[in-house]
């Protein structure tokens, strides 16, 4: 089987031939990674093409997620509702809150992918590099938007945002709808440039931030309806913020693959989750980042114990941290295999 396969069976409820390896790389890892500046690594297509073949190549047993994953760090989906991205050479750009905030973001319409902001950019790089990848044999398998907290985040602040949740909560609601409406959109249009993806890719943080009575309130039944709109597709869902408290209500959200906190127990987690495959558990900064291989091996050799292998895929607890080495990527594999 190849590391896609694994991958889907074990999304999909099966077992594979081993325990799959997955990975969730980005520009905040990959430019580092190659040696190259980050606005390089956006601004010229061969170098990113180049870079993202190299790890096929470089690791040959990983699933990379989304893979060929264009992005510009957050940017995409803030850009189109006015906030302002800042460059950088030697990282992922950041955003800065809209001026005006909830006042000015409540009563705005969802923007048009095809139009607005950086996402059309995204839309004419992914067909573009379809069409260079499918002589190969090779093809886009996933897409990927943010969810709407945490585009909400971007555009406020976070704590402006938790805030305006508890004391503006009618104005937030319409944030929320709009920026669900954004993501559902987001996510179709990627999807309809590509010859035959397998799935999508939720990432937001933010969520797991809320109470149970909030969770219950303003996410479940955005996630429910983003979710809920890709039938057929393989659904993940990241959230790495600390959120046991929300395991048994996201378990009903509607994905199929949990990416979570390094901080949260597996086996915990396997029990409030079922027929969830969760990915993870390794703690992305600590171990796999700073840490040495063993470190690494004996993370991933624990998450098999707890869980008996059993709807697992072995990960970070969170996306590839900065400066983590291939190394460790190595040594991951290596117990996934025995």
């Amino acid at each position: 089987m190849s590391p896609w396969e694994r991958f889907v069976v074990v999304a999909r409820g099966g077992r594979a031939d081993r325990v799959p390896v997955a990975l969730i790389v980005d520009s905040p890892w990959l430019p580092g990674y190659a040696g190259i500046d980050t606005l390089d690594y956006f601004l010229r297509p061969d170098e990113w093409l180049r870079i993202n073949l190299d790890l096929s190549d470089r690791f040959p047993e990983v699933a990379w997620i989304p893979g060929f994953w264009v992005e510009y760090g957050m940017a995409a989906e803030p850009s189109a509702f006015g906030a302002r991205v800042v460059w950088h050479h030697d990282q992922a750009p950041s955003i800065e809150p809209v001026p005006g905030g909830l006042a000015v973001l409540a009563g705005m319409e969802p923007p048009d992918p095809q139009r607005h902001g950086l996402m059309p950019l995204v839309l004419q790089r992914y067909a573009d590099s379809e069409r260079r990848l499918l002589p190969q044999g090779l093809k886009v398998q996933m897409v990927a938007a943010r969810g709407p907290f945490a585009v909400a985040a971007w555009l406020l602040g976070v704590s402006e945002f938790l805030i305006a949740l508890k004391v503006e909560p009618e104005a937030s609601g319409r944030l929320l709808d709009a920026l669900t409406a954004t993501t559902i959109a987001w996510l179709r249009a990627q999807l309809d440039v590509l010859r035959a993806p397998e799935g999508i890719l939720v990432l937001d943080d933010i969520a797991g931030m809320l109470s149970p009575a909030m969770f219950k309130q303003f996410a479940r039944p955005r996630f429910s309806r983003i979710f809920g709109e890709f039938g057929g597709l393989i659904k993940a869902f990241h959230n790495d913020t600390p959120c046991a408290h929300l395991a048994r209500p996201m378990a009903t959200l509607g994905f199929d693959v949990f990416n979570f906190s390094h901080t949260m127990d597996i086996a915990d987690l396997q029990t409030k989750m079922p027929g969830i495959a969760l990915m993870g558990n390794i703690p992305p900064l600590d171990a796999m980042a700073r840490g040495t291989p063993a470190a690494v091996a004996a993370w991933a050799h624990e998450c098999v114990q707890k869980t008996g292998g059993r709807g697992l895929i072995l990960s970070a607890g969170g996306g590839v941290s900065p400066g983590t080495p291939p190394e460790a990527i190595d040594a991951l594999v290596q117990a996934a295999g025995g």
